[in-house]
């Protein structure tokens, strides 16, 4: 009986630890290469110099930009599937906690589906907008 409780806690807090990592690491991407690409195509390039001299970080993030998608991906996967397999584990049956149970899952579903879109949207100016230019 006391392990049962332990594997939904453990479920749970997967359950929302995973997109919220997936939702900083697919920011991460967009840092790296969206945020550049739209300082250069809106002419603000001195922004662009002035944020990496703030952030020098942002250098090393763009030079390791393939790491950077790869743990992203493997990140967002990880959460999809937690997604996917705590969609239909039962909430407590308190009907307060069974709210609080339901609205974490759909929040926790909203922030892995930005965390999809900012993925994506780095990933294409990373990989496919240079190549249109």
């Amino acid at each position: 009986m006391e392990k049962s409780i332990l594997d939904k806690q453990a479920y749970s807090k997967r359950e929302f630890l995973l997109p919220a990592l997936s939702l900083f690491t697919s920011g991460g991407t967009l840092i790296c290469c969206a945020l550049p690409t739209l300082f250069v195509t809106i002419g603000a390039g001195a922004a662009l110099a002035g944020l990496t001299s703030a952030f020098p970080a942002l250098i090393w993030i763009s030079q390791y930009k393939l790491w950077v998608f790869a743990a992203a991906a493997i990140i967002l996967t990880l959460a999809g599937y937690w997604q996917w397999k705590a969609r239909y584990l039962p909430c407590p049956t308190d009907p307060k906690l069974a709210r609080a149970c339901i609205r974490l899952r759909r929040i926790s579903l909203y922030i892995y589906c930005i965390s999809i879109f900012i993925f994506m949207l780095g990933a294409f100016f990373a990989f496919i907008a240079p190549t249109l230019l």
